[in-house]
């Protein structure tokens, strides 16, 4: 089955809002679904709509594939960058305002189940780049597993009155 896939990075709509009308589209057909979001009241109407017509062309353009057989196969909202913004409060205090963002994948299937060229696979120089761990995520078991045999012991577990009676400054 050939899937076509398009992104839409940093929507200044909170993902929350922008799932409830993912749900309303997902499965349908492309001409059911931009017709059910032509009227929707919602703000993330209209960027949804112009992401699933966008996938939609490159499906027929790139793929040959006709935009009638095309079905919504996967829309995906995740969370994108979060900006932080302050509010002033009483006594001269800031209280913090999350202005949210989502990052939205729309995945495209056709119905009759058209079948096209392979893609270019990863050669296997691609494909040690791929798993290369990125800054910021968890390290392997197997580091992990290294790490314990390397003679630096691991802290014991405090003794539930040195919890309760410990200084807040150690």
């Amino acid at each position: 089955m050939m899937q076509v896939t398009a992104h839409l990075n940093n929507l200044r709509i909170a993902p929350r809002k922008v799932r409830l009308l993912a749900d309303l589209v997902r499965g349908l057909s492309i001409s059911e679904a931009v017709s059910a979001l032509e009227f929707q009241r919602q703000r993330a109407a209209r960027p949804l709509q112009k992401l699933i017509l966008a996938a939609a062309a490159d499906a027929e353009h790139n793929f040959k594939l006709k935009k009638d057989d095309l079905v919504i196969k996967q829309l995906l909202v995740n969370s994108a960058v979060t900006m932080k913004r302050y509010m002033p409060r009483a006594f001269g205090r800031a209280a913090m305002i999350r202005k949210r963002g989502s990052r939205v994948t729309v995945a495209l299937m056709s119905k009759t189940g058209a079948k096209l060229e392979a893609l270019p696979s990863l050669t296997s120089e691609q494909k040690t780049e791929h798993k290369k761990e990125e800054p910021g995520t968890a390290p392997s078991a197997a580091a992990v597993k290294k790490d314990t045999h390397s003679g630096i012991k691991p802290k014991s577990p405090r003794s539930l009155r040195s919890r309760l009676f410990s200084r807040k400054t150690g």
